[in-house]
């Protein structure tokens, strides 16, 4: 079991950043593939990005170039660094955890998920 929770979220103007962060409860949070999800009103769930075990990450187009996933292991934490943020980039982001060590981009790899927070970009 790990729990989740993300922080960092809030309001900012277009080209503005946010670094957002996850902290996980256990032990075993290394073991853990992590990804970053978002959801904005009335949309699916979309992947954002992902951060394997030993550090390889993963982006969604759309984020590419303006989004860094890292993780500390020692911290248990997984972070995404937001820059040049855009208004469509506003929708509640969620860390989730995955068993599979090479989870990728379906929300159904991920088996714990962190309550959310709201990142809202003003043009």
């Amino acid at each position: 079991q790990v729990q989740l929770v993300e922080s960092g979220g809030g309001l900012v103007q277009a080209g503005g950043s946010l670094r957002l962060s996850c902290a996980a409860s256990g032990r075993t949070f290394s073991n853990y593939a992590m990804g970053w999800f978002r959801q904005a009103p009335g949309k699916e769930r979309e992947f954002v990005a992902r951060v394997w075990t030993g550090g390889s990450t993963y982006y969604a187009d759309s984020v590419k170039g303006r989004f860094t996933v890292s993780r500390d292991n020692g911290k248990n934490t997984v972070y995404l660094q937001m820059n040049n943020l855009k208004p469509w980039d506003t929708a509640a982001y969620y860390c989730a955890a995955s068993t599979r060590r090479f989870a990728e981009t379906s929300y159904h790899e991920y088996d714990y998920w962190g309550q959310g927070t709201q990142v809202t970009v003003s043009s």
